[in-house]
């Protein structure tokens, strides 16, 4: 017995031994947390080149030779690198010229370089430092500290062509970041930094192009972006009559229209609060609107809550926009305006497939003042979770005084401007509703508020 319980001891502590090092023979190919990608692309005659530079942590799965505590040794490395290469890069970078992929590619030079290595400032350091001669193996370094810089061509019909790029590169780490810069012939640089595969980007888009993809992004930004879409759903649940409908989503779209433009042109602050604090209001708006569904709501004063909140929703939807900015090329106008069709289609698509739901709803499920009541409460208390969750976000952020500069002064005019700018267009707003008769005049609200005032002091 006591041999047998021996024998058992030495399994179970070989078996534990062996589960113990598992982890670390998984780590020896783990996918890294976080990976930088540089990339230059530049058409030039017939030839479109592409310089990257690449952690070689994100190549796990390649056998590099190594020397003493695991050094690279760079001299006999050449046949591992290429192998790197074709394996994570050129087969993970499409480049199309005028919509048709570039088939033909040629690896180029490859060369190891040191982790503080600046060669990838511009094109040309880029290319000197991926030509010139390899590290010596007397550098002591080890091979995931390394970076690897590699040149990529492609036979291309003209440097004045169409360029798109499908970049493929997300699948090397669990957060790949591409700064990709695109060297135009005609000279400057066109900077794309984004996260992931973005799909396919192009290079120097025309305005049509540029204006599509951000016609695409609004839509699908409207359709995702949760929140705008409760709050339209709150807009909505009492107000289900064209009539009523008209007012209430024009002076939200002409609001959201402003400071998404305002943003677009560098007029809302660049702070680290102001996003959090206008995703606590927008959280709050849920909330209001909701409430004000609870207790009952005035149809004539709806156009000019949404008017207000709609200011608030436009910049959130600037969040956005600032971000993909860098997919619009030289068109900002054209993209912009394009991004807020895109949104409006989104809302009118909302919109065709909540009302006649709700109609049904309040039909033959359950009385109209009953059901909002109750769908306003829900829509109130995911909401109001929403509003205490981002304003302790919020209260995070130190807010400090404003020192009164020239800077201070400057950005005090353009919110001014920003200002008369929202009144004409809230003024225009109301004007054009009074004219054909979408909601009441002031003097008409005057009125009625002093007839209902009258009839209440009456014994």
């Amino acid at each position: 017995m006591k041999r047998t319980g021996l024998a058992g001891f030495v399994v179970a502590s070989a078996v534990f031994a062996w589960l113990a090092l598992l982890p670390s023979a998984a780590s020896a190919h783990d996918i890294p947390s976080r990976v930088t990608v540089y990339a230059f692309v530049k058409p030039e005659g017939n030839q479109l080149t592409a310089l990257l530079r690449i952690p070689m942590e994100a190549f796990g799965e390649i056998s590099f030779p190594l020397r003493g505590p695991g050094y690279l040794q760079i001299s006999e490395a050449d046949f591992a690198l290429r192998d790197a290469a074709r394996v994570y890069i050129t087969e993970s970078m499409l480049f199309l010229e005028n919509g048709v992929e570039l088939t033909e590619k040629n690896l180029g030079a490859v060369r190891v370089s040191l982790p503080s290595s600046r060669a990838f400032t511009d094109f040309e350091s880029a290319l000197a430092n991926i030509e010139s001669p390899p590290l010596d193996d007397s550098v002591n370094l080890f091979w995931r500290q390394g970076v690897l810089d590699v040149m990529v061509t492609y036979p291309i019909a003209s440097e004045d062509s169409d360029f798109s790029v499908d970049p493929r590169l997300g699948t090397l780490s669990d957060q790949t970041t591409t700064v990709l810069r695109f060297v135009l012939p005609g000279g400057g640089e066109r900077l794309f930094n984004y996260l992931g595969n973005p799909g396919l980007v192009e290079l120097d888009p025309r305005w049509h192009q540029a204006a599509l993809r951000f016609i695409v992004m609004g839509f699908w930004h409207i359709l995702e972006g949760i929140d705008h879409l409760l709050f339209l759903f709150c807009l909505v649940v009492p107000l289900r009559s064209l009539r009523h409908l008209i007012p209430v989503v024009t002076s939200f779209t002409i609001a959201h229209s402003i400071t998404l433009i305002a943003s677009a042109m560098g007029i809302a602050p660049r702070a680290l609060w102001f996003p959090p604090l206008i995703e606590t209001m927008i959280a709050l708006s849920i909330v209001y609107m909701a409430f004000e569904n609870i207790v009952g709501s005035r149809p004539e004063h709806r156009w000019v809550v949404s008017f207000g909140f709609g200011l608030v929703h436009g910049f959130g939807f600037s969040f956005l926009f600032s971000e993909t900015l860098q997919f619009a090329g030289g068109h900002l106008v054209s993209s912009l305006l394009a991004f807020n069709v895109g949104v409006e289609l989104g809302q009118l698509l909302i919109l065709l497939l909540v009302i006649p739901v709700l109609n049904l709803t309040f039909r033959y499920l359950v009385a109209e003042r009953i059901g909002c009541i109750l769908l306003s409460a829900l829509l109130a208390h995911s909401a109001w979770h929403w509003m205490l969750e981002r304003g302790a976000q919020l209260q995070q952020f130190t807010f400090q005084y404003p020192i009164l500069d020239n800077l201070f002064f400057a950005a005090l005019m353009r919110w001014g401007m920003l200002l008369i700018i929202v009144i004409g267009c809230f003024w225009l707003t109301y004007e054009l509703f009074r004219r054909f008769r979408l909601v009441p005049s002031f003097a008409e609200l005057g009125q009625a508020r002093s007839a209902r005032s009258t009839r209440s002091e009456a014994p």
